[in-house]
């Protein structure tokens, strides 16, 4: 009878052992993937744009920069804020300098008459801005708009 329980506490010590092993490269995997933030802004108040750039900041600094991919969307009325004349644009270069993705919507674009060379140096462009967030929330990725 001692036998047959120090071998049952030995299978289940081995069959724990194993457990374990199997979940810890899972867990490992899941402390070093990134968190990614899509954040919208669609429109033209310098005080949403300055709100958009501080969480992007604010999640970078609680996460840590390198943690976290973050992207804000601008598309409508907000793409004004993307423009070289911005009102942020001392903002933007911090963000740009922070690896914040800055995304112009290329629709809004064509129908405001907009062209490349009104945009903000080193910002990114898409096609279609809700289009992209739409990708992004699929792709996992957390959406914000402030």
């Amino acid at each position: 009878m001692k036998f047959i329980a120090i071998a049952f506490a030995a299978a289940l010590a081995a069959a724990s052992t194993a457990a374990m092993a199997q979940s810890a490269p899972g867990q490992a995997a899941q402390k070093s993937e990134r968190h990614k933030l899509v954040l919208q802004v669609s429109d033209a108040d310098p005080a949403k744009w300055n709100l958009a750039l501080n969480n992007a900041r604010n999640v970078q600094e609680d996460l840590g920069k390198d943690n976290v991919e973050v992207e804000i969307v601008a598309y409508g009325p907000g793409l004004g804020m993307l423009k070289g004349d911005s009102k942020v644009a001392a903002r933007l270069a911090q963000a740009l300098d922070n690896n914040v993705g800055l995304m112009a919507c290329e629709n809004t674009m064509h129908n405001t008459k907009t062209v490349r060379a009104d945009m903000y140096a080193g910002i990114g462009y898409v096609d279609a801005g809700v289009v992209h967030i739409m990708k992004r929330q699929r792709e996992g990725w957390a959406y914000v708009r402030p």
